[in-house]
């Protein structure tokens, strides 16, 4: 039988628990389930659905609207007990199982969602087997790499500051400790590679392809999760080149709103509220940030996981009649973040942190370790340890 443990690198989950990535699945279904059935799409594309942001707007559509859904992902299946794959391979799985079970039509693509031919895979897929036209298209990928499918050419992404040096406070999960670190300023070409990987290119390549294969329902919606944040975190994120990607993707959602026009269809930039993802836990000085946010948001009742978040957006702003938009009109779901009694509490506490208080009650250390686990299995509500076998996990399908 095989042993699962958690096996942390700095802030990298190396380890994952299948089963546990089962439970956390489940979990959200019946969260969404909680709240009642609300009326939104019904035939969804989301591009990286496996994890985090995507995976929770795949399961509040289905369990909540009753949506079919495609998911695409590159994701792993398990080799040996030291390799067990990816947390997104189980997810997709355990996603699928549940929504079948529904009734709902779920399925997976779990290869490059940049190439040519997943695009043209998917679109076949969806004029055979998926009725032919979507009415919501998710753009919420998540890669530090990407090949241009045209050129061949592998660009890479780089967390980095702009210009001058960013230094400040920093947490290692592994070995527990808080510690300075200094953010070097990118290059002009790793400015320009983070956007290439980052940026809306890729989402404005899917909407024209989805568009010329003519399977867009009238009045389509495709929406992109984007992050602006706080003067607390600015230096490193919106002034980076995080930032910079971001700032593309508004550029990008102008080409698509004009592509759009004759089907009545909107290209939507969702800016959603800072939440415990893999890639949130290794951006530089964030982790401290959201230690100290959550703890204030906690407090007040307004702290979110990824389901509560992207059930928020869809069930009461983008198919409700809670919608707040900001004067270029990005939807504005992180309000509650940047409300400025959060914010001035946030920062009083992030100023009193140090390496003997970072981990304490002060902070929210405690909801974001967890939080960090749950993304691989681990730490799991309503999770029970049973048996499995390397070759029962071989055998799952996604």
């Amino acid at each position: 039988m095989v042993k699962f443990k958690q096996n942390i690198r700095g802030n990298v989950a190396l380890g994952v628990n299948p089963l546990g990535c089962k439970q956390a699945v489940l979990n959200q279904i019946d969260y969404v389930k909680s709240k009642g059935t609300y009326e939104g799409p019904k035939k969804v594309l989301i591009i990286g659905a496996s994890s985090s942001y995507g995976l929770a707007t795949r399961v509040s559509l289905a369990f909540g609207a009753g949506a079919d859904t495609i998911g695409i992902s590159y994701e792993k299946g398990p080799k040996s007990e030291k390799s067990l794959g990816t947390a997104g391979w189980y997810n997709n799985i355990a996603f699928r199982e549940a929504a079948e079970k529904e009734g709902l039509t779920a399925k997976n693509f779990v290869q490059d969602a940049f190439s040519h031919e997943t695009k043209q895979e998917v679109i076949d897929y969806i004029k055979n087997d998926f009725g032919g036209k979507i009415d919501l298209v998710v753009y919420s990928l998540a890669s530090g790499r990407r090949t241009d499918p045209d050129t061949g050419e592998t660009y890479y992404s780089s967390i980095k500051a702009i210009e001058e040096p960013v230094v400040g406070p920093n947490i290692n999960m592994q070995k527990q400790t808080y510690y300075t670190e200094t953010l070097d300023p990118a290059t002009d070409q790793e400015i320009a590679d983070t956007i290439k990987v980052m940026g809306g290119e890729d989402w404005e390549l899917w909407m024209k392809a989805l568009k010329e294969a003519d399977v867009l329902a009238d009045g389509v919606l495709t929406t992109n999760y984007s992050y602006l944040g706080t003067e607390l975190n600015q230096p490193y994120y919106g002034h980076g080149t995080l930032g910079r990607a971001k700032a593309d993707c508004d550029d990008k959602a102008d080409n698509i709103n004009e592509l759009l026009t004759d089907i009545n269809g909107k290209a939507q930039i969702v800016v959603a509220t800072a939440v415990t993802t893999k890639a949130s836990s290794v951006i530089p000085f964030f982790p401290v940030y959201c230690i100290g946010l959550y703890k204030v948001m906690d407090e007040k009742g307004t702290h979110e996981t990824p389901i509560m978040h992207m059930d928020r957006i869809y069930r009461e702003m983008i198919y409700g009649d809670k919608a707040e938009y900001d004067e270029v009109g990005r939807l504005r779901p992180d309000s509650w973040e940047l409300d400025s009694d959060t914010q001035a509490k946030t920062k009083e506490l992030i100023q009193k942190l140090n390496e003997d208080n970072f981990n304490s009650e002060l902070t929210a250390y405690d909801i974001f370790y967890k939080e960090f686990s749950n993304l691989s299995g681990f730490m799991v509500d309503n999770y029970v340890d049973q048996e499995v076998s390397l070759e029962e996990l071989k055998a799952l399908e996604f």
